[in-house]
């Protein structure tokens, strides 16, 4: 275990924060996991059905997501852990980065996941069709990402100026 009186700066602390919350949602990307793949092999077993909604590839895309995700998360934070924690300070894009990628991936969750199952409760849609309800539901799980990409985005550009500031000095 860690030891009590131990002194911890910032960058330690951002990341001990990525990893944390990258292990969080890898787990919760797992267990995602689970559900959609039983309504997939149940869905197989009980034949083609023409919905576009019948269709789980999206709803099993969702946990994959947070998966990789939360993958990147850890990445991101051992990158932190490298640096000489003692010459740095967290900057607020840092610190926005973090709450990007753990917000985006956890929108990715909520929104691709619960809203799964509220598009299927309802009702079927035509086939060969994408109601108003689906289009939104798309667009809620690409902005999701899209706030995950920024917060890595951010993320790489903190790193580039710490790696060229450092092999300046």
């Amino acid at each position: 275990m860690a030891k009590k009186d131990l002194a911890m700066n910032e960058v330690t602390l951002l990341a001990a924060a990525f990893v944390r919350w990258g292990l969080a949602l890898f787990i919760l990307g797992l267990i995602m996991g689970y559900p959609p793949l039983v309504h997939f092999l149940q869905r197989a077993v009980e034949g083609p059905i023409g919905t576009s909604l019948a269709n789980v590839t999206l709803w099993l895309g969702c946990s994959q997501a947070v998966q990789i995700g939360a993958l990147g998360m850890i990445a991101i934070g051992a990158v932190f852990g490298l640096f000489p924690a003692d010459e740095l300070e967290a900057e607020t894009r840092d610190y926005t980065a973090l709450w990007l990628c753990g917000g985006g991936l956890l929108a990715i969750a909520i929104v691709g996941y619960v809203g799964y199952f509220v598009l299927n409760a309802t009702g079927p849609s035509l086939p060969g069709t994408r109601p108003a309800r689906e289009t939104v539901w798309l667009y809620a799980v690409s902005f999701s990402a899209a706030a995950y990409l920024i917060g890595v985005a951010l993320a790489f550009v903190s790193i580039v100026q710490i790696t060229s500031y450092k092999s300046e000095h």
